[in-house]
């Protein structure tokens, strides 16, 4: 499975840049993806991009590329509500 970030989507690729500069091992925020999205500006405006954001992490964990955790353990995209985090799916053999 590929893991580069050649989705067209900019939440989508936020989110896989995020995570391949992160690593295998650890996690993001989605707040941190919202706000490269958002492109850092000084004030909350990036909450916006929150919304975008979460979609494009349930599409790609139903891809196959990341998963999204709660309290550190893998969940279905469908359930992904309140507090999670974002890391890069395990590479598959």
């Amino acid at each position: 499975m590929s893991q580069n970030p050649t989705s067209n989507d900019p939440a989508e690729q936020a989110i896989l840049a995020l995570v391949m500069a992160r690593g295998p091992d650890k996690s993001i925020c989605p707040t941190e993806a919202a706000r490269a999205l958002a492109g850092h500006p000084p004030d909350e405006k990036w909450r916006g991009s929150l919304s975008p954001i979460r979609l494009a992490a349930q599409r790609l964990a139903k891809a196959g590329k990341i998963q999204i955790l709660r309290k550190g353990k893998p969940i279905a995209p469908e359930d992904a509500r309140g507090v999670i985090r974002l890391r890069l799916a395990p590479a598959s053999d």
